[in-house]
Order: structure tokens, then sequence, then C-alpha cells
């Protein structure tokens, strides 16, 4: 018993020592202790109001008619909205919360009548605007009320069904897709325009049913120059070594020089051998006509500017009339995108609507309400959905460009006729 009292005391005098040792030097121990979560509020609560004050635009494109020219332009326009990776200070970053904002671009096929969409934050669309003028002076933007707001507010439910998913790469980021400069005939080496089966497929769906398809992009300051430079490392030109840092080099050399002392005193005298030097084949004779194909396309990709991007497609019917084979035709005109040897699009598992096993159909409502409301606040927050990929501007040209004279899509709006300036001198 006394022992136990004894033991007691020593814990108070303990607990009394640490007490006053804290009363002492709180104002320096708390703000080191509680810093993270401190931080992870206040940034959680000052990018939540920052995001709550923008303004959004949807704007709707009406492509000209006789578009002759490739993707190319719109890989242009997509260089021009990283701009705005480089107007945030600390100052915006760290008390007012301000982050880099996101664009979306979307595809609507409402009883196979296809729109053109852009959504932009407010502060952007003369950028926008812009962009797309000095591209496609012809083309026409409208300002345009939001066409998510045309169908009930919970799907599904008794009238409506719904099917949806988001979308994933095939293989890592560096691997580029089947961009638009692989889109040529062999015989007349003219350009067939990627988005052709898109905008067919679209064109397809019938009366009481739509079709929404959305990419959500946000610029990065940076490139995916490091971690191509590894895969090509790794796959085309062996492993790549180990890097330590000055340390853990300077105890692997006093390592070396004990570990070799003794040997070296007690030993015989041994003079270096020089290792026979190994011939290897250079690396273009060491690589089949395909890897190189890769290697430089994965080169070509490396610099340029890259997106967070988010794909998601949601197809909404009326239930008598809801027909999966639009779901197939439209998933089916992205794997041309698709190599390979290259990289591709498929649903992810994690967000498409189906469900196996266990509570099949409260899993699989549960899914098709969250990605509904996904698609209508163009949420691109992995913690919420998939995870994001990363395209380059080359890439999103391929996926998202307005099509050109060749693409036949009867539903299609596209401006009748060509603007020109008026000519001076013509009485008022």
């Amino acid at each position: 018993m006394e022992q136990q009292l004894f033991v007691f005391s020593e814990f108070l005098s303990l607990f009394k020592r640490i007490w006053i040792l804290a009363s002492q030097w709180w104002f320096f121990v708390i703000p080191i202790v509680f810093y993270p979560v401190f931080k992870y509020l206040w940034m959680d609560y000052i990018i939540g109001n920052f995001l709550g004050s923008v303004k959004w635009t949807l704007l709707e494109i009406i492509p000209p008619r006789d578009i002759e020219k490739s993707p190319q332009p719109m890989e242009s326009f997509f260089a021009g909205l990283t701009g705005i990776t480089s107007a945030l200070s600390a100052k915006d970053e760290f008390i007012d919360g301000k982050v880099i904002l996101k664009f979306s671009f979307e595809l609507v096929s409402d009883e196979g009548i296809v729109h053109i969409y852009i959504r932009t934050p407010t502060m952007f669309r003369n950028l926008v605007e812009a962009g797309i003028y000095a591209q496609y002076p012809n083309a026409e933007i409208l300002e345009v009320s939001d066409y998510v707001n045309d169908v009930p507010k919970v799907i599904p439910n008794k009238d409506w069904d719904l099917w949806g998913t988001d979308f994933e790469l095939t293989k890592p980021d560096p691997y580029p897709i089947r961009s638009y400069r692989r889109f040529e005939e062999d015989v007349t080496g003219k350009m067939i325009d990627p988005l052709s089966s898109v905008f067919e497929s679209l064109t397809k769906v019938g009366p009481n049913q739509k079709l929404w398809y959305q990419i959500i992009i946000k610029p990065k300051d940076i490139f995916l120059y490091e971690t191509s430079q590894k895969l090509i490392e790794e796959k085309f030109k062996g492993k790549v070594p180990a890097k330590n840092g000055i340390l853990a080099n300077f105890l692997a050399d006093i390592g070396d020089v004990f570990g070799n002392l003794f040997a070296g005193l007690t030993g015989p005298v041994e003079f270096a051998k020089k290792e026979a030097e190994k011939e290897e084949a250079p690396l273009e004779f060491r690589l089949t006509p395909g890897e190189k194909d890769v290697l430089k396309a994965i080169e070509d990709s490396a610099g340029k500017p890259v997106f967070e991007t988010k794909m998601r497609l949601v197809y909404i019917g009326k239930r008598e009339f809801f027909d999966r084979s639009n779901i197939a035709s439209f998933i089916g005109s992205l794997w041309q995108f698709s190599d390979f040897n290259f990289n591709g699009f498929k649903p992810n598992a994690e967000t498409k609507t189906f469900a196996l096993h266990l509570w099949v159909k409260q899993r699989t409502l549960f899914r098709q309400r969250r990605i509904y409301r996904l698609y209508k606040e163009r949420n691109n927050d992995p913690s919420e959905a998939g995870p994001n990929i990363f395209l380059n501007t080359e890439e999103l040209a391929t996926i998202f460009h307005l099509p050109d004279q060749m693409v036949i899509a009867p539903t299609l709006r596209k401006v009748e006729y060509k603007k020109s300036i008026v000519p001076p001198g013509l009485p008022v």
C-alpha cells in the first residue's frame, strides 16, 4: 500500500512539474503543436469564402460552318489559359484564400441536338472569348442559362433514370494519348477530325434523353518533365540509380574507408585491376520501332503546359426511353484516342454507377445521385470522386475543339454566314 502511495505521489509531482513548465512555455509550445490544425481550418475557411464569392458564366460556342483548320488553334487557346497561374501572391493565397480556378468544357446532346459549352469564372470571361475569337474569328459566343436546371433536381426518380462515370487513363500520365497529329489518312495525308465519331454519337441520342460530357480543367504551374524523364530512364535506359543525400553519401564513404582499412594493412599488396570496358550499343539500336515512337511521343509531350483534368459522362433519360446503347456508342467513340503503345481513356470503377454483391440497389442509387450532383457542381475534387488525370495542351485540343467542315452533324448548330468589318465611308 505504501509503495502504491509513493508511486501516486511521484506521478502527482511529475504532473506538477509538467504543468509548471507548460505554464511558462505555453506560448511557444502550443502554436507549434496546433499549427497544422489551425492552418487546415483557416485555409478551409478562407478558400470556402473565396469560392463562394466566385460568379460563373456559361457560354455556348457556335462554330463556323467552314472551319478548315486542324485542332492546333485550340492548343494555342488552352496554352493561353495557363496565364492565370501567375496571378496569385502570398497574400492572395494565405490571407484572401484565392486559388487557381477551373474551367469546364462541355459537349451536350439534348434529344440529339448538340451544343458546345464553356463554363468559366465570370472574371475570366473576356480571356475565354478573346482566345476563341483569336483562333476562330467567325465563331459566335452566347451567354446562356445553365442546362442542368432543365431536368429534375433529384435523379434517379420514378420517371428518370441515370448512368454516369468518370474517366481515367489506362497507363501512367507521362504516356500521351493518341493526339490529333496521328489522325491522318495514309493515302491522301489529310487529317481526320478526331471528334467526328464523338459528334456522331451525340446526334444519335433520341427523344426524352440527354447525354452530358464535361472536361473540367485547372492549369498547373508544373510540367510533367521530371516524371517523364524518370519513366524514360526506367523503361528505355535502365533503372534509375538511387539518389542519396549528402549525409548518406558521407556515411557511406566513412564505412567504405574503415571497412577496407584492416584488409589493406594486413593483406598483400594488390594493384587495381582495370575492368574491361563493356561496349554497349547506342540506345537507338536497342529499341524497337514501336519503342522509338513511344519514347519520342513522351519526350515531345513532356514540355507542354499541363492541366489537372476531370473527364465525366452522365446519360439521363425517361425510363421508357432509356437506351444504354447510347452509352456504349459514346464510350466507343473515345477509344479512338487510345493506343496499346501509348495511353487511353477508360471508365473509372470507383465512380461508375453500378454495384455488385451486397446492397446492390442502395449502393447503385447512391453512386447515381453522387455523380449527378458532382456533374451539376462541376466538381473536380478527387476526395469526392475518382482521381484526376493530367493532360497537356495537345491532348486537350484533341478531345475538345471546334469541329471542321468535314464533320457532318446535322443537329450541331453552326454559324451560317461570315462576319466582316464594315467598310469605311458608307452613308449612315
